[in-house]
């Protein structure tokens, strides 16, 4: 079953891990920098993408980016912590509310609950359309409903209409987080500058669109399991309690939006929320929210491997980013019964990973996130939001980039720019 560390990890106090949340950032860079002691002295500080050849590497060009996890090896960058500055909802069809109705609030199950995933799939289940894409487009209406919180102070000469440097959603930031360890999988990420602001949204690639008309029976219901374990362990208020006889609507989100900053370029992004603690007495958004994952259950060393080197580095990933301090795993049997529950600080992770052979290391996944802002920086300097820079990686390649204009990939919608013009120039 799983190591003694895992099983520990269930008695976390999350208000003691709040008292410790202003040192989390920090610690995480202590922690990550030990790991690479024996790479500090051949590391070059400069960005990866600088033309030239150096000692040992490949020459790059200003038109790659290498993703080598070598090269990414050096002192954990400057990650502020997260702040939570809005929240909007989406309900049961995708509708955009500027609030937290949708909101939900984790009630801890049993130790062993037995729930069983694959209730309700059949006559229970309503599934969101994947055909639709929707780009940035709900970030962009939070965006409209709260310029006031956004805009640049003092800056009325200024051509830069939101005091951020870059706008995505933080599945997308994940993605680039995990991308040196990634072998399977390779991503399109488009960007446009406008208003001195970047955008960066996702384009589906092609094997991505293949693996999803594919996709089996067994594999669909699998993806279902995990809005299952929310249902079991998520109530709509405070004093509720959890309705597994309900329906599971994946139209349905809570989002958080956060604002940070990574080294020298700050951030504006928005990520889903499973749920928040139901204690009153629980930190500020985000340090009291909680997320919820479903994993196969651990009976042997390699499964341990496994679940170190790949489940835990996208699931640390996907938390850190805007600050989430704990991920709620249920462990299920072959047949979708959830037979234990576990709790992952996410500060913990990178302790629990520490004597994994070759294991993945947040100072290489930071860092290499960080040089990939630095190259869009460098490469998509047209401030027009019908030009898109096109990134496109595979794995074992370097990031390469094409520039389209007037093209398929443009995701700004008119409602946007024009709203974003209109009142830009009337300031």
């Amino acid at each position: 079953m799983l190591t003694k560390a895992m099983d520990q990890h269930r008695s976390h106090n999350p208000n003691s891990s709040h008292q410790n949340r202003q040192s989390a950032y920090k610690r995480e860079r202590d922690d990550s920098g030990k790991n690479h002691c024996e790479n500090k002295h051949s590391r070059p500080n400069h960005p990866q993408y600088q033309s030239g050849p150096t000692p040992g590497q490949n020459p790059l060009s200003s038109r790659g980016l290498s993703t080598r996890r070598e090269q990414y090896e050096k002192d954990f960058p400057v990650y502020k912590q997260p702040v939570e500055v809005g929240c909007f909802s989406l309900d049961s069809e995708r509708r955009f509310f500027n609030d937290n109705r949708q909101m939900r609030y984790y009630v801890e199950p049993d130790r062993s609950p037995n729930f069983d995933l694959r209730d309700g799939y059949k006559d229970r289940f309503i599934k969101r359309d994947d055909s639709v894409k929707e780009k940035l487009d709900h970030m962009l209406r939070w965006i409209l409903a709260n310029r006031s919180k956004l805009s640049s102070r003092g800056t009325a000469a200024s051509s830069c209409a939101l005091d951020v440097d870059f706008v995505t959603w933080r599945g997308h930031l994940t993605k680039l987080l995990t991308t040196p360890y990634e072998t399977r999988e390779g991503w399109l990420l488009a960007v446009t500058r406008f208003r001195g602001t970047l955008y960066i949204s996702e384009v589906e690639t092609e094997a991505a669109r293949r693996d999803q008309e594919n996709r089996t029976e067994r594999h669909e219901e699998m993806m279902y399991w995990g809005y299952k374990f929310e249902q079991y362990t998520c109530a709509d208020n405070v004093h509720s309690l959890p309705d597994p006889g309900g329906v599971v609507n994946t139209n349905e989100a809570f989002c958080t939006v956060v604002q940070t900053r990574l080294a020298d370029h700050r951030l504006l992004f928005s990520g889903e929320v499973d749920c928040r603690d139901k204690d009153p007495n629980a930190p500020a958004p985000p340090a009291c929210y909680v997320e919820l994952k479903t994993s196969a259950e651990i009976s042997t060393p390699k499964q341990r491997s496994n679940f170190h080197r790949f489940k835990l580095l996208k699931w640390w990933a996907q938390s850190f980013l805007p600050g989430v301090p704990r991920v709620v795993a249920g462990f299920r049997d072959h047949e979708g019964v959830v037979v234990t529950v576990d709790t992952f600080p996410i500060s913990k992770i990178s302790h629990l990973i520490k004597n994994e052979q070759n294991c993945w290391k947040p100072t290489v996944c930071m860092n290499f996130c960080c040089e990939f802002l630095s190259f869009v920086k460098h490469i998509a300097t047209e401030d027009n939001p019908s030009v898109v820079y096109l990134l496109s990686w595979e794995p074992h390649r370097d990031v390469t980039f094409s520039i389209h204009r007037d093209s398929q990939y443009s995701f700004l919608p008119h409602w946007y720019v024009e709203e974003m013009t209109r009142s830009q120039d009337s300031h």
